[in-house]
């Protein structure tokens, strides 16, 4: 372990930015429930097992490049990139007036004019306020009489904006269920940015508790091999 970091992890406030999975967590609607059962137990087997099934876009998770056609399968995402300082937008106030709201390129710029240029390897994370949703499975998915959900998510023009403009942000995540919108239809946020190698992260919680910048994020992608995905385990580290 480097100084630096032994100091940090020393210095550093947690923060969780998992839900716990279970079989009440709203799904994407094209997802199988998740589903568990205690298979031993430890007060008539002398230790404790459960089986679970699920699929791997369930609860707090990773999309691996794989996912839409990258190269990368979970288990491939570098370590390095697992590891990556968090940039970090509110754009909760849009999001309270339009529940198709995106995150734009002119979010990443405002922030840029607040608080200088983004670090040389980052993961940008959206706050969009949308996790107060998250124990009514209705309101997180928020289908309107059509069946079309309705929640935030990243533009595909920020996507191309980052690939192009900003090649140091390694992954993008969001408090939502989805990093496109949830009324879309063809899913270009994904397209855009999980085939240049690169992963989002699904579903965060807390993000209302860390600073715009300064917070250091670690992501436990699961290594599920050939996996597009998985549910992982996310810490933010502030310093």
């Amino acid at each position: 372990m480097s100084a630096a970091l032994g100091e940090l992890l020393g210095r550093a406030r947690v923060i969780d930015l998992t839900y716990p999975l279970t079989p009440e967590f709203p799904l994407f609607p094209v997802y199988d429930p998740v589903r568990v059962a205690e298979k031993f137990r430890f007060a008539t087997d002398g230790f404790s097992v459960s089986s679970w099934a699920f699929d791997e876009h369930s609860g707090t998770h990773v999309d691996a490049p794989a996912h839409f056609g990258g190269r990368a399968t979970v288990e491939r995402i570098v370590p390095e990139e697992l590891i990556l300082p968090a940039v970090v937008i509110d754009i909760g106030e849009r999001v309270e007036h339009d529940h198709d709201a995106m995150v734009l390129p002119d979010d990443l710029l405002d922030w840029e004019s607040r608080h200088g240029p983004v670090p040389e390897r980052f993961a940008l994370l959206a706050r969009t306020g949308w996790a107060a949703r998250v124990h009514d499975p209705a309101a997180y998915l928020n289908a309107d009489d059509t069946g079309t959900m309705h929640a935030p998510g990243f533009s595909p023009e920020l996507t191309e904006f980052l690939k192009d403009e900003r090649p140091g942000a390694r992954a993008i995540g969001l408090d939502t269920a989805s990093l496109d919108i949830g009324a879309s239809s063809d899913f270009r946020a994904h397209a855009s940015w999980l085939p240049s190698g690169r992963y989002g992260i699904e579903n965060l919680a807390n993000l209302d508790q860390l600073p715009p910048s300064g917070a250091t994020v670690i992501v436990g992608a699961p290594a599920l091999s050939g996996g597009s995905g998985g549910p992982s385990r996310i810490l933010a580290l502030i310093g």
